[in-house]
């Protein structure tokens, strides 16, 4: 038995999150439902103009992986922080989570802060991330222990780090030591626009060295540039194994094996849809190495995302095994 079930590796970040009018979005020029990357001048500018805020460690495989520790999975994190107030924070949630996180921080008199997220939710739930990457983008090769990736069944991609400069090489040393010791590899395609920055390498990556392809419908139609949702499933199950694909309130679609499952949501009344996808992936991912199949780990995964969604932030607050034996999932 490997020492993890899971490995994640993505953006370190701490979410800003406030609530916002649709007229306060479009006065500050940010696109509603997306991320959108800025700088820390940007950064501090849209700050000073939110409502009360409230900070919560986050970064969208960071949540996966606190996930798969609320459930009591062996699981780690690589992702960079500074040693400032917001990345001692970041490291003490994950850690009092129970996931391993051991990634060297930057230093303290570096120029560059710790990432950091400022998510607006409107009143429809829907949310809007303007992140600064800060010490995250520079996630390197380095940063990787071959080790440790050896000594995990998966390892969970970000899609969100391909921004960086030495992103691909940290994503491809450690998608060879995962696979060279019998390990499988996953990654989440995170936003449209990610995809549309890196859909070349996305594509190279899916088809030559991965098992497992998390995506959203608009970011498997936007990977795929197919009309609809079932040819860009199609494609999709033609470069990869194991094909995930969450469709909102419609609920998620597993290909696999020659088999397609679709999965219903779990009805809920949204607050905040921040994390939702995360958390989704978390609980598959528990399901699936934990050997509860396909299907069911899909249900797990609507659990879990319904949970996340029906309070502020981005990491569940019930007792998620417990909503999983109450639904007869486990």
């Amino acid at each position: 038995m490997k020492k993890f079930q899971v490995v994640g590796i993505g953006n370190a970040m701490v979410d800003v999150l406030a609530h916002a009018e649709d007229a306060f979005l479009d006065a500050n020029g940010i696109g509603k439902g997306i991320m959108q990357l800025i700088d820390m001048d940007r950064a501090v500018a849209l700050y000073d103009r939110i409502g009360p805020a409230r900070e919560i460690s986050g970064g969208s495989a960071a949540n996966t992986i606190a996930g798969v520790a609320a459930l009591g999975g062996r699981t780690a994190y690589v992702g960079k922080v500074k040693d400032d107030q917001l990345g001692r924070i970041f490291a003490h949630d994950l850690r009092a989570q129970g996931a391993v996180y051991e990634t060297a921080f930057a230093p303290k008199d570096s120029a560059q802060e710790t990432g950091r997220c400022i998510v607006l939710v409107t009143p429809d739930g829907e949310r809007s991330m303007n992140t600064y990457l800060g010490w995250s983008e520079f996630l390197s090769p380095a940063d990787i222990d071959d080790s440790q990736m050896a000594d995990t069944d998966w390892i969970y991609l970000e899609g969100y780090r391909f921004d960086g400069p030495e992103s691909h090489a940290a994503f491809a040393k450690a998608i060879d030591a995962c696979k060279s010791a019998g390990g499988r590899a996953s990654v989440t395609l995170s936003d449209p626009f990610c995809v549309e920055r890196h859909r070349d390498a996305f594509r190279r990556m899916i088809r030559e060295d991965l098992d497992l392809l998390f995506a959203n419908r608009a970011e498997l139609i936007s990977m795929y540039q197919t009309a609809d949702l079932d040819g860009a499933l199609k494609a999709a199950v033609a470069d990869v194994g194991i094909v995930v694909c969450t469709e909102g309130d419609r609920g998620a679609h597993v290909l696999a094996e020659g088999q397609h499952w679709q999965v219903p949501a779990v009805p809920t009344k949204i607050i905040d849809a921040t994390g939702a996808g995360d958390l989704f992936a978390g609980a598959f991912l528990w399901g699936l190495t934990n050997g509860y199949g396909y299907e069911r780990a899909a249900r797990m995964g609507n659990l879990a995302a319904s949970e996340v969604i029906s309070h502020i932030g981005a990491r569940p607050e019930a007792d998620l095994r417990a909503l999983f034996r109450a639904q007869g999932l486990i």
